[in-house]
């Protein structure tokens, strides 16, 4: 896991960025975590070298062509290793390599990288959640069907990928 301070520059990419996306469809939250979600991609490619190419599928491209979604959340504290990454169900129809998980502060001063999975390992080990029904290992009812793996699970936590 790495925490990165967010400059005031990334704000602003992303204040931009999510004003000229608008709101998707499906989007959980209705546009409103449209910054969040470009201040973890900013977060990615900082980290790791990327270059953002945003298509439905997938968010950015590494060096080698490998597509990675990068799925944030915004959060109230600093991630733990129990904590859980998410991606809706909606989301595994995606055609990328990789899942990348950020978590971004509320107050959008810091941010974590947790870690990453291919797609195909994700789909293998995440445990299925469906909407509105209490999960038995931390009671979270989400709001819509999710697979989830805990940030422990996760690889490529120092953003290094394999080349």
């Amino acid at each position: 896991m790495i925490e990165t301070p967010i400059p005031d520059g990334w704000r602003l990419t992303a204040e931009w960025m999510a004003d000229d996306m608008g709101e998707l469809n499906n989007s959980i939250r209705r546009g409103e975590g449209n910054m969040y979600g470009f201040l973890g991609e900013l977060l990615f490619i900082d980290l790791t070298g990327a270059y953002h190419n945003n298509t439905y599928d997938w968010d950015v491209e590494l060096a080698d062509g490998s597509t990675v979604d990068v799925k944030t959340k915004c959060v109230t504290s600093p991630p733990k290793d129990y904590y859980d990454c998410s991606v809706a169900s909606i989301g595994v129809n995606q055609d990328c390599d990789y899942y990348a998980f950020v978590r971004v502060h509320k107050d959008m001063t810091v941010g974590w990288y947790l870690g990453a999975m291919t797609k195909q390992e994700f789909l293998t080990s995440a445990r299925f959640l469906q909407a509105g029904v209490p999960d038995g290992d931390n009671g979270w009812s989400p709001t819509i069907d999710c697979y989830n793996v805990t940030i422990s699970d996760l690889g490529y936590t120092d953003g290094e990928f394999p080349a």
